[in-house]
């Protein structure tokens, strides 16, 4: 029993040392993250008072700027809304305008054009009449007168004439 109690012993020892070693090797990692830990709130800390002492500042002058402002804002606001509306109605009076004018000169042109044409058709119906009436008898008398007087010319001509052979020479002519 000795001896069991002696290997207890030394196994205990053992155990003893070894869970001392495990011990001093977390208070060592744990006094390292702790040290890391407090690098890292010191830096959280040095940004706090940077932000605390830019940040803030800027935020709370931006705010009593907006507060301000608010009113000269608001006024400029309602002012574009009151613009866009008039604006609006002016776009809808000028498209409106414009649809009118489109449509009046959509009907001038379409009257310019019957006008045309109806003149054109005048216009052929009138040189047609003045065909018939006019130039078709002037070239009928035109054509009789002519004929008279050929037949005129040719008659007295022949009394006129030596009966020689003096003929040929006037054709010749």
């Amino acid at each position: 029993m000795n001896l069991m109690v002696d290997v207890f012993i030394v196994v205990a020892a053992v155990a003893i040392v070894i869970q001392a070693g495990i011990l001093v090797a977390l208070y060592a990692a744990f006094k390292k993250t702790s040290m890391r830990v407090e690098t890292l709130a010191m830096r959280v800390e040095s940004v706090t008072n940077d932000v605390q002492t830019r940040v803030l500042p800027t935020v709370d002058n931006l705010q009593s700027f907006i507060v301000a402002n608010r009113p000269k804002v608001e006024a400029i606001v309602e002012n574009l809304s009151v613009t866009t509306t008039k604006v609006r109605g002016q776009v809808e009076r000028l498209d409106a305008t414009l649809d009118d004018i489109v449509d009046r000169t959509r009907l001038q042109v379409i009257r310019a054009d019957e006008l045309v044409s109806r003149t054109m058709d005048r216009v052929e119906e009138t040189t047609e009449a003045v065909q018939r009436t006019v130039v078709s008898p002037v070239r009928v008398a035109s054509g009789f007168l002519q004929g008279v007087s050929v037949g005129l010319g040719s008659f007295f001509r022949r009394r006129r004439q030596p009966t020689n052979g003096s003929q040929h020479d006037e054709m010749f002519i």
